[in-house]
């Protein structure tokens, strides 16, 4: 099983949105100076992230895009499955066809790796992500490098917000 880089930013991405979700609408131009991700992919992940509800945008100045429910609501295999990516460690994507057509011998043990790894991601929220004190120093590095290079934060747009760091 390899997770893409696809699902990896998604996850990415929704973790700096949920950091960032109580200083208002978060810019993906923001996101993406953050994070390193091109704003263009991330244009097409949000796409597909509002299409399943789990962000939700606002126009015109000022806007931007917010968690469509609370962080805690949002598991990570919920991020991973809105942009279609798949746990499946199978080689035949769960349909036992993995040998010419046939069964493999190891089907079952890829297939109850797929489902380990799922009730794990199933089991992990945003905001448990967010609470993990590395997480949190490295966001904080982050938005301090952002207004060092001169950019404009979701922060400075939004004003001072009640951290919990």
């Amino acid at each position: 099983m390899r997770l893409t880089t696809k699902g990896r930013y998604a996850v990415t991405a929704m973790l700096d949105l949920a950091i960032h979700h109580e200083q208002g609408p978060v810019t993906l131009c923001d996101i993406a100076q953050r994070q390193g991700i091109s704003l263009s992919y991330l244009e097409q992940l949000f796409s597909q992230l509002r299409k399943r509800g789990l962000v939700s945008s606002t126009r015109g100045p000022g806007g931007g895009y917010r968690l469509g429910r609370t962080p805690e609501d949002i598991a990570v295999v919920d991020v991973i499955a809105a942009v279609d990516e798949s746990v499946d460690a199978t080689r035949c994507g769960g349909k036992e066809n993995c040998q010419q057509e046939q069964r493999c011998l190891t089907h079952d043990l890829w297939h109850d790796l797929s489902q380990q790894i799922h009730d794990f991601l199933s089991r992990i929220d945003l905001a448990q992500l967010v609470e993990r004190r590395r997480v949190r120093e490295v966001a904080l590095r982050q938005e301090r490098a952002s207004l060092r290079e001169g950019g404009r934060s979701s922060a400075e747009v939004a004003g001072p917000a009640r951290t919990s760091w």
